[in-house]
């Protein structure tokens, strides 16, 4: 039994026995050319200014991003000058939404009743029909087929007056 305690142990004094030879002249070497080397200066952090906050004010106004009104249409619907939105109402959870990002994917109809089946692009499909309103620009549907929504928008003319813009969803085909 004894025995095989020291041939279990064998193993393990061969290791510890390379690991303990002096020979590490060319760690030396390495070690004194490094520390003779010049000292380098180095530079302070430097400053920056601290981060001041932007308070951005224009998110009631149009999205950059988002098509402008033609001249065209200006002129043809400046005459509804009477036109404002009712900002009154209780809003519907289609107008959370710009109305480029809406996708016509289908209709149903129940008792004589047409429903437009609207994605989000969020992953939510929503029913809406004539008269709902959908997009952030005060868009009210007014027609509704089985291939297309017509809205009327009501749009700020840049000015203190408000323009009705007209707009359509195409059923969208996916794959």
């Amino acid at each position: 039994m004894g025995n095989m305690k020291f041939l279990a142990l064998l193993p393990l004094l061969a290791v510890l026995n390379g690991c303990g030879s002096g020979d590490f002249e060319d760690l030396k070497a390495f070690m004194a050319q490094a520390k003779a080397r010049p000292k380098g200066h180095i530079e302070p952090i430097p400053t920056f200014t601290p981060y001041k906050a932007f308070s951005y004010s224009a998110t009631a106004m149009r999205s950059p991003f988002d098509k402008p009104v033609a001249v065209k249409e200006i002129t043809r619907l400046g005459a509804a000058a009477s036109v404002k939105p009712d900002l009154n109402r209780p809003r519907e959870f289609l107008e959370r939404f710009n109305l480029e990002s809406l996708i016509m994917v289908g209709t149903l109809e129940q008792f004589g009743q047409l429903w437009i089946l609207v994605d989000d692009g969020e992953g939510g499909v929503h029913r809406v029909r004539k008269g709902n309103y959908i997009g952030r620009n005060h868009g009210r549907i007014i027609d509704a087929t089985d291939t297309y929504i017509s809205v009327i928008e009501i749009v700020s003319n840049g000015g203190d007056g408000w323009l009705e813009r007209p707009r359509t969803l195409k059923l969208h085909e996916g794959e």
